[in-house]
């Protein structure tokens, strides 16, 4: 039987995030603005041109699936990535005393700086109201953001924590452990549990989401679908 986290796009449109949801029973994307990602119930050719039909001319798209991929010839695939999905089992190094005075919770006045963070470490896709999948938290230093992440994908009961990205002038300060251990705390409070998604070799980012209590569940490969 199928792991609900072996199709996180599509489920996660199929039961959270159903009110960011365009398409029908087989092929769902997020509207627009949200983010960019498209889920299918099977990824079959039939699937694919449902989407193409169905979906804004020239658009792109990311899809996750467990294995490598080919696409119709009328969609154009602009890039990969081989990632792990990695998933919290427990962790003695969750701190609940960690400082929370120095973290921020993001609104949509901070999407700007938001976004300019995003395309300057490129952790993932980041639209103007991506913002509205869950809560984003940051530090800011001399009234500038410099660390942030957040949730994304939602396929119930599990929570993605995503967009975990810092400025390459303040990295090795801790700010993602402390930014990362709260949002991992509020989502095991709402009796969910956090995963999330890290290329296959970003080796200091796969230490710490270890040290957090992440353990790799299984290979997940991005794809980046362009329509012709």
């Amino acid at each position: 039987m199928q792991h609900i986290l072996d199709n996180p796009i599509y489920n996660s449109l199929a039961t959270t995030h159903r009110q960011f949801s365009k398409g029908n029973e087989n092929v769902k994307f997020y509207i627009e603005d949200i983010t960019a990602f498209a889920g299918f119930k099977n990824y079959t050719v039939e699937n694919f041109h449902t989407l193409h039909l169905i979906s804004p001319a020239d658009c792109l798209y990311v899809i996750f699936t467990l294995n490598k991929i080919e696409v119709p010839e009328n969609w154009k695939i602009t890039s990969t990535i081989d990632m792990f999905q990695m998933v919290y089992h427990g962790s003695e190094n969750l701190n609940n005393e960690v400082n929370t005075a120095i973290l921020t919770e993001l609104k949509n006045a901070q999407v700007p700086e938001m976004t300019d963070l995003v395309h300057l470490t490129k952790p993932g896709p980041f639209l103007d109201r991506t913002i509205d999948l869950g809560k984003y938290l940051g530090i800011f230093k001399d009234n500038r953001l410099v660390s942030m992440a957040g949730h994304r994908l939602s396929p119930y009961p599990f929570i993605e924590i995503s967009a975990v990205c810092t400025h390459p002038a303040h990295l090795g300060k801790g700010y993602s452990y402390q930014i990362l251990n709260k949002l991992v705390l509020g989502i095991l409070a709402n009796d969910q549990t956090p995963f999330l998604h890290v290329r296959n070799d970003n080796v200091a980012a796969i230490k710490l989401y270890e040290k957090l209590g992440f353990q790799i569940r299984t290979d997940m490969f991005a794809t980046v679908i362009q329509k012709r």
